[in-house]
Formats: C-alpha cells, sequence, structure tokens
C-alpha cells in the first residue's frame, strides 16, 4: 500500500483530526502550489501562503513547521494526484498499450489544469533531491508494473525491463511539457495517441 505523504514528513500530532482540519490543510497545499508555482521556492513565503489559502497563520504552523516542509509535503502529494488522476482514468481499457495511451491522456489533462507542477517537480531536484527520486522512482515504477502486467497477458513482449519503463516515462514527461506547459496547439488524445503510435509501431521503416 502507498504511504500518504504525512507518514514522513509531519509527525503525527500535525496530521489533521477533523473534516474542518482536513480542509484547511487542503487548502494550504492548493495555495502552496500557486505560490511555488508562481514564485519558486526561494522566494515563496508562508505569508503568502496563508494569503492565498485565506486562513491565519497559526494554521500553517498547526500542520507544517516550515516552508521546506510544507514543500516536501506538496512533492509527495502532487504525486499522488497525479497517481490518482491517472488510474481514475484506466477504468477501462482493452489492452496494455490502450492503458498506457489511457495513462498519458490524463496525465497530460493533469498537467494542463495543474501547470504549476513542472516547475515545482524540477525545483525538488535542488530542494528536496529525496522528495524528487521518489517521485520519478515511483512513476517509473507504476509504469513498470503495467509493463509486467501486459507482457503477463500476451499483449507486450516478454522481455521488457525497468529501463523501458523510464523511456515511457521520459517520453510522457517531455510529450506533457511540450504539448501541456509550453502550448496547447494538439489534444491531449492526439497527444497520446503519437506515444501509443511509437510503443506501438516504433519509428523504423517498413515495406
Amino acid at each position: 500500500m502507498a504511504t500518504e505523504y504525512t507518514d514522513y514528513v509531519e509527525s503525527k500530532d500535525k496530521q489533521p483530526r477533523t473534516a474542518r482540519g482536513l480542509k484547511t490543510k487542503r487548502k494550504l497545499l492548493d495555495a502552496a502550489a500557486l505560490e511555488f508555482g508562481e514564485k519558486g521556492f526561494h522566494e515563496a513565503s508562508i505569508t503568502g501562503i496563508t494569503q492565498r489559502a485565506g486562513t491565519a497563520l497559526g494554521s500553517f504552523y498547526t500542520y507544517f513547521d516550515s516552508k521546506d516542509e510544507l514543500f516536501s509535503a506538496l512533492v509527495r502529494d502532487m504525486s499522488l494526484r497525479v497517481k490518482d488522476h491517472a488510474s481514475n482514468a484506466m477504468n477501462e481499457w482493452q489492452d496494455a498499450l490502450e492503458r498506457e495511451k489511457l495513462a498519458l491522456e490524463a496525465f497530460m489533462n493533469f498537467a494542463r489544469e495543474n501547470k504549476e507542477i513542472y516547475r515545482i517537480i524540477d525545483e525538488a531536484e535542488f530542494v528536496d533531491p529525496e522528495s524528487y527520486h521518489r517521485h520519478y522512482e515511483g512513476t517509473a515504477a507504476r509504469i513498470f508494473e503495467r509493463l509486467q502486467e501486459g507482457s503477463e497477458a500476451g499483449d507486450l513482449r516478454g522481455d521488457l525491463e525497468e529501463a523501458h519503463a523510464w523511456a515511457i516515462m521520459g517520453m510522457n514527461v517531455f510529450l506533457g511539457l511540450r504539448y501541456g506547459i509550453w502550448s496547447e496547439d494538439k489534444s491531449a488524445a492526439q497527444v497520446a495517441q503519437i506515444a501509443n503510435d511509437i510503443l506501438s509501431k516504433g519509428i523504423v521503416a517498413r515495406s
């Protein structure tokens, strides 16, 4: 079972105990995404985050000890949201390739709706390398698990390795950057189909 971000970046007494507490913490995380995404980690401030969230400064310290701790929690939160968004989109699929297509399309849509994710994850490489590594290692692990299931089902080759999952993730990340953040001149479905064609057909000319 996946661990929640609160399991390792916050102590037990920092976790919300009420529905109101959960709502307040959600507001702080959402506000932090906007603050960090717009200003970057170093220019972002706790005051700016609480103002965006519409909460008192004291509410921040009820759930987080520092800006660094909130940033770590936010990276984990965004990673989990990407995972959940993709999982929800993969309810019905005919084969392993269609499953990957749905996953990429879901990620593209998420990136377009949460453009700050790229700046936040990129900054995590320097601000919180552990969270940065965990984000990409977790994503690659989920892709590799799907590839293994596809191999077992007979949809995919039986010799796929972890490196194949990292290659697919790299393709997805940069497609999301080009067509989700820099521009939206192709639909998420069109981009996912192009990626799917690469997986199914390759790029070698065939007679």
